[in-house]
């Protein structure tokens, strides 16, 4: 199957309407114009300001970290609605985790700055307190992908095709500012209230545009091979490995790597660098080509990482 084709193929009626949008003569135009230069200007700038916790009225735990903990929160002076991702400085420094919180900070900044990718979730602000790191981020209250699947089984292909396509424009928005994200699976999936999708959790993205990482990290089942073999530099390939076992356990229920729910980590990872995926007949053949391209472990033969996208 071709790139193009591939596209089409999961592309819904929701992203064509879009890809039709920002093909159209009137978005170009803004985008010239010097209200997009303000636009940016601005987000820059609010990226910038010198905020505390007296901005903010905290509400109830959404979620808990390795660091710390996300709460609801409401900005006093718009009453708008947001995430609080406060780090505990002393759990980092005891977990050693500088390095971790200091690159999701950058990462999120990167990808925050500019237009604005509505499958990425994206940092408003970002501030410190005596004893806490705090980053306000989109909220997302439509639970994650995981959850859904936990709770009402596998996905159909045409469910999985919706996700897959706004996924898709998230990692792009990533790889075009040279970041490969390193922990794509469904539980880093979020929901919004309409049941669109947004990539979360930046801590393990890396900037490649000047040094390709090649680091063994992120979740056993969705590592790419390059990812596992130490020592070997990577970039965004990775992330559309990772896309295919997402995409498998959407549809099956687990990985493809992890077979009869084994949770050995050296097992699934030895799968993962040997074995060659069988895909039930009971997939379209559009399906498996798709997914069969993905899972490539050849790099240059991998769907996106032909050179085209």
């Amino acid at each position: 199957m071709e790139i193009v084709t591939a596209k089409v193929k999961i592309a819904t009626p929701y992203i064509e309407e879009i890809f039709h949008h920002l093909r159209g003569e009137p978005f170009v135009k803004f985008l010239e114009s010097e209200k997009y230069t303000r636009f940016c200007q601005w987000k820059n700038l609010e990226l910038n300001i010198q905020l505390t916790m007296n901005d903010f009225s905290v509400h109830r735990i959404i979620g808990r970290g390795g660091f710390g903990e996300v709460y609801g929160c409401r900005k006093a002076d718009t009453g708008k609605m947001y995430a609080m991702k406060c780090l505990d400085k002393k759990r980092i420094k005891m977990k050693q985790g500088e390095t971790l919180a200091l690159n999701e900070r950058t990462m999120l900044s990167l990808v925050s700055t500019g237009i604005d990718c509505p499958f990425i979730v994206c940092m408003t602000y970002a501030f410190h307190t005596t004893d806490k790191l705090c980053f306000i981020l989109d909220l997302m209250n439509g639970g994650d992908l995981h959850y859904h699947l936990s709770q009402h089984g596998v996905f159909n292909e045409s469910e999985m095709k919706f996700y897959a396509a706004e996924v898709i424009l998230g990692l792009e928005h990533m790889h075009k500012r040279y970041i490969v994200y390193r922990d794509l699976k469904p539980a880093n999936i979020l929901l919004d209230e309409n049941g669109h999708i947004r990539i979360s959790d930046l801590g393990l993205a890396c900037d490649f545009s000047k040094k390709k990482p090649h680091a063994s990290v992120g979740t056993h089942g969705y590592m790419a091979p390059e990812v596992l073999s130490k020592g070997t530099p990577y970039d965004s390939s990775a992330d559309w490995f990772s896309f295919g076992c997402m995409l498998y356990k959407l549809l099956k229920g687990h990985s493809p790597f992890r077979q009869h729910k084994t949770k050995d980590k050296h097992e699934i990872d030895r799968m993962t660098l040997t074995m060659n995926v069988e895909l039930p007949e009971s997939f379209s053949k559009e399906l498996r080509n798709l997914l069969e391209s993905l899972l490539h472990r050849d790099v240059d033969k991998r769907l996106g990482c032909r050179g085209r996208g």
